[in-house]
Order: structure tokens, then sequence, then C-alpha cells
């Protein structure tokens, strides 16, 4: 563990009140956190392009982020890394007695591994204070979260407690639903709020469709998004081609280069 203990000297080097870097000395949770959300992006990017020498460099970013937490909070007195690794360690063996505990393993060969995790959690959350009654089930979902993200986090916590569709075809009728009032909203012009009302059903509901096909909809939405922006810029080279800007080309002609280019995907 020698690159850890050098990691954790260079950022008590950085934090340093006589010696240490400005910037990192005027940091505080607050203001690391946008940066943690990024680099958090960053090793998701790496991975979806499958560029393995970039995943490594961007873990690391997002390793020094947790060290530059733990290194804050043990300034203040609070806790340091070793007891962040140590809880994390010692959480990951509570939630697995199905891996970690040879009499659990033996009696428990066939039960529901995720059902397990739940209770433990339930269990945890009861030890903290935190009321476990089916009315507090949604408790303690981080709503920082991405909203397609938090979306399936709720509907995760309310199908343990009996409140999901149980086929696939009744989420698809109820996304029908949404689509049918979001069209009532536009038909009657009932007003932007009610229009975000609306969608955000919608929104929802899809939302609980990818949860039920086992589908991440932020993982769908970025691939989706990759797939307009890598279509569109062919369009525009197309348009480069045929000597035509783009403003102007029309939406006819616009949308026959969209064919075209995923014709040719």
């Amino acid at each position: 563990m020698n690159e850890m203990k050098k990691l954790l000297e260079v950022m008590a080097r950085l934090r340093d009140p006589n010696t240490g870097c400005p910037w990192d000395l005027a940091q505080d949770y607050r203001s690391i956190a946008p940066c943690t959300i990024e680099e958090a992006y960053e090793v998701v990017d790496a991975i979806e392009r499958g560029e393995m020498d970039d995943l490594c460099d961007e873990l690391g970013d997002l390793l020094f982020q947790i060290v530059f937490y733990a290194q804050v909070a043990s300034e203040e007195g609070r806790f340091d890394f070793s007891q962040v690794a140590d809880q994390i360690a010692e959480k990951l063996i509570r939630r697995h007695p199905h891996v970690f505990d040879d009499a659990v393993r033996a009696a428990d060969a066939d039960r529901d591994h995720q059902i397990t995790w739940e209770q433990i959690k339930a269990r945890e959350r009861r030890d903290k204070g935190i009321s476990t009654a089916p009315a507090g089930a949604l408790h303690g979902v981080a709503v920082t979260l991405p909203a397609l993200t938090r979306a399936v986090k709720l509907q995760k916590r309310a199908a343990h407690v009996g409140f999901d569709w149980p086929e696939v075809s009744q989420v698809l009728d109820k996304v029908a639903e949404e689509l049918d009032e979001v069209r009532e909203v536009l038909d009657q012009q009932q007003g932007q709020q009610r229009m975000q009302h609306e969608i955000g059903d919608l929104l929802l509901a899809v939302s609980n469709l990818a949860r039920h096909a086992s589908i991440d909809p932020e993982t769908a939405l970025r691939e989706a998004n990759q797939r307009f922006e890598r279509r569109f810029s062919h369009v525009e080279a197309l348009c480069v081609e045929q000597g035509l800007a783009t403003e102007s080309a029309g939406l006819e002609v616009l949308e026959a280069m969209w064919q075209q280019v995923k014709l040719a995907e």
C-alpha cells in the first residue's frame, strides 16, 4: 500500500497551511463537490469509450476527490481516510453474509441475495434511527442524483413494498397514457406549467419502463445523445459537400440527409 501512503502524503502537503497550494487550501466540502460529480462522469465516459488508459487516469482523479474530503475531515478532527476505507470494508462484509459468513452461505445458498441486501440496509437504517415503515420507504434517496437515476431508485424502493406493475405491458400502457395526456395539454393549450407537469410524468413512466427492461435510463440517454451528435455531425458534413448552409437547407433536406446517415450506419 505504499502507493496509497504516497497519495495521502501528497494530499497532506497540498493542504499544509504554510507550504501548501493556495487553491487546495481554499477548498472545502461544498467547493469540491461539483468536481467530484464531474470526475465521476469522466470515469463513465472513459468506460463507454473503451479507453482503458483514460479510465486509469480518471479513476485516479476520482480517488483524489475522496482523499481530499478525508484530508479536510481529518484537519477538522472528524475522520480520516483509514476510517473511510475501514467503514466501507465493514459495510461490504456486513451486506454480503452469503460471501463472508460460512454459516449463512450454507443455509441460504438459494436465497435471493437482492432481498437480503435490502433487508440488511433496512436494519442499518433502523440502527441509525431512520424509520423503515412502508410510509418511509423512499427516505434517503439523494436529491442530488441525476433525475432519471433518482426516478429509478425511488421506483425500486416503492417496488420493494409492493407498489409496482407486475407486467411490462402495463408499464407500456402507462407510458401511452402519459403521452396521451401530453397531447391533451398541447391540444387544449393549457400552458407551460401544465405541460411541464405532464412531461415530467411521461419521463417518470419511461424511466420505469427502462427499469422493468433492466436498462439504465441514464446510460440509454447518454448513448442516444452520442448517436444524435454523431449523426448530426455527418448531416453537417453532407451539407458542406453539397455546398449548403445547414441553417438554410430546410427541414425536408436535413431529414433526408439524416435518414441517409442512419441507413449508412
